[in-house]
């Protein structure tokens, strides 16, 4: 297959995979012409720029099929990194204690982390992004469709399993809102990026309680402008199955619909909260004390119930928040 791709005139691959040209900018050779095969090209470089360009003959045609196939894998939003579960194995407490405890989540879960500050929900955070592997403060192992992940995955590029989203994001880039997406959308190698860059900006202007412009400037951004564009971003572009949230509650966005939008793309969701409606927006709750977890709680049919009428009050909530943001009177809001 890779020998008979070797064969195909260049024109014709360009057609397929848009991105292949930059092969050979990378490895500093002039473009063939469209008609020529890459087979042929590389069999009639000159021997000169090979020696000065460092490249070996014999090695180039393996290099750009295996170009061709990450191009191919990365195009089409696919990922190496997909996966049917993970399972937390318990460690301890501060105090040493067991946590007793095995607990297996599958894409599209979202799994609530309750407790007061300093009880151990952002160390658990920490374990999952670390694929922790009882070599942590806790003790705690993580594993991949129910086997140890093999030890290149902690620090994979190209198969992040994680995508963190913290309670503190800044960004240090000098770009607008639009050349960031776009630089991510092209670092995935996606097709249509004009329109996944639009696409993200919508939704995340959708999620945000303020809205900002594709030329914004991404320092510029609020805190819940930062956090709506991210939470945008790896929705549409994150490849990682898996996805922490550290407090979003404060953010001054659309909490709910941004929890949603990631597990529509059958992420797995963890998310470390003190906001009720959060919490029981989550299948199971893990309920930390002393650094450990003290209990795993099932949502269950009458918290659905009040779930919903938390969400009545937090809107009329959010009304008159946002009649304080305009300037209103709120004498006229009336309570049921």
């Amino acid at each position: 297959m890779k020998e008979a791709t070797l064969e195909l005139p260049l024109a014709q691959l360009l057609r397929q995979f848009p991105l292949a040209g930059e092969f050979f900018h990378t490895m500093g050779l002039p473009l063939p012409p469209g008609t020529m095969s890459p087979a042929t090209y590389f069999a009639t470089l000159d021997n000169v720029l090979l020696e000065d360009l460092a490249l070996a003959r014999e090695s180039l045609g393996e290099q750009f099929t295996d170009y061709l196939s990450l191009l191919s894998t990365l195009g089409k939003g696919r990922s190496s990194s997909r996966l049917e579960s993970i399972t937390i194995l318990g460690g301890h407490d501060k105090s040493n204690r067991r946590e007793e405890f095995t607990l297996t989540v599958r894409p599209g879960e979202i799994i609530s982390l309750v407790g007061p500050t300093g009880s151990g929900k952002s160390r658990f955070l920490a374990d999952i992004e670390w694929l922790a592997q009882g070599d942590s403060p806790t003790g705690r192992s993580l594993l991949i469709d129910g086997f140890p992940p093999e030890p290149g995955l902690r620090y994979a590029i190209d198969r992040k399993l994680v995508a963190q989203l913290s309670q503190n994001m800044n960004f240090v880039m000098d770009l607008s809102v639009e050349e960031f997406i776009t630089m991510h959308a092209e670092s995935r190698m996606m097709e249509d990026i004009p329109g996944i860059t639009r696409n993200i900006i919508a939704l995340a202007n959708d999620l945000a309680g303020e809205q900002f412009s594709p030329g914004t400037p991404v320092t510029s951004l609020s805190g819940g402008q930062s956090r709506a564009l991210m939470i945008a971003d790896t929705s549409c572009l994150s490849n990682s199955p898996i996805v922490l949230i550290d407090e979003i509650e404060n953010a001054g966005i659309d909490r709910k619909r941004a929890v949603h939008t990631l597990v529509d793309k059958q992420k797995i969701v963890l998310i470390a909260t003190h906001d009720p409606i959060l919490a029981l927006m989550g299948e199971r709750r893990l309920v930390f004390k002393n650094g450990g977890i003290s209990a795993i709680i099932t949502t269950s049919p009458g918290e659905r119930a009040n779930l919903k009428l938390f969400e009545e009050m937090d809107a009329k909530l959010g009304a008159v928040r946002n009649a304080l943001r305009n300037g209103e009177r709120i004498e006229s809001f009336l309570w049921e």
